[in-house]
């Protein structure tokens, strides 16, 4: 693809997206309530784990402001995959109803398509991430951990852990093209796995770390870059690493999409 067909492509992506926008906004109440109703789910989930790191301090050695960092990382990468390319979560609706056999008559990628569909401005998730990034980076900063290059760091590796994330959630939802019930498995790919990797993957036992970091390669997202930008435990080239590992991610999700495109048959609905 050469630029020009490049830029077309983002211009018609960002044509569907508002028109998704101004659909979607024409309830501003539901979209203000689930906004606040998804940042206050996320505020208790790391709450829980902050008044237990604050009684004993640390878990094997990482502390309440590492782990607030890897959780505002992943919140913070998931936010913007789930923003940009929301219906890929939700490709099994699109299976089990027939919806997708619209998106295929339509003169654009069916990708696009897809992931212009029903846009989603999580902005409770984005302000909590925010908020609680911030937080444990000015705390890291006054105890002197990290000086003021934790910030573009991080920001390389929130949009590399949203790559990863979509392509594990792309990779999950092509799955459907063969059995099209695919919600079970993505509580495994994605929401459980994401899950555990919001917090140190020193915390589980070798063989789930190895599924964590290799199976479903959600360890990239935070936990490897943050034993570089946090602890300094290697080099910068753990930086390459992850910037490789969401290339090869996304080639691999993307590829797979395609081929599962060719045995897509439809509902006849």
């Amino acid at each position: 693809m050469n630029l020009s067909s490049f830029m077309y492509w983002a211009r018609l992506y960002k044509l569907l997206i508002q028109g998704s926008i101004r659909s979607r906004m024409q309830y501003k109440f539901n979209f203000i309530l689930a906004s606040v109703l998804a940042a206050l789910i996320q505020i208790a989930d790391f709450l829980m784990v902050a008044i237990v790191l604050n009684k004993f301090g640390a878990i094997k050695g990482w502390t309440l402001y590492e782990v607030g960092y890897l959780f505002a990382v992943m919140t913070l990468s998931k936010t913007i995959y789930r923003t940009f390319a929301s219906d890929v979560h939700h490709l099994e609706r699109y299976l089990v109803n027939g919806e997708l056999d619209q998106l295929l008559i339509r003169p654009v990628p069916v990708m696009l398509a897809l992931m212009s569909q029903n846009f989603r401005i999580m902005l409770g998730e984005l302000l909590q991430g925010g908020f609680v990034l911030g937080w444990a980076i000015s705390g890291m900063m006054r105890q002197g951990q990290v000086d003021w290059m934790v910030v573009p760091l991080s920001m390389f590796v929130i949009l590399t852990g949203a790559v990863i994330l979509f392509s594990i959630g792309l990779a999950t939802a092509t799955v459907g093209f063969w059995i099209t019930r695919i919600t079970e498995l993505q509580n495994i790919t994605e929401d459980a796995a994401r899950t555990a990797a919001q917090y140190p993957l020193v915390l589980y036992p070798n063989w789930l770390k190895s599924i964590l970091l290799f199976a479903i390669p959600v360890g990239f997202v935070n936990y490897v870059p943050s034993l570089y930008i946090l602890r300094d435990q290697a080099g910068a080239w753990v930086l390459l690493v992850v910037a490789l590992a969401a290339i090869i991610c996304l080639g691999l999700s993307l590829w797979f999409w395609r081929y599962g495109l060719t045995k897509y048959q439809s509902t006849g609905s």
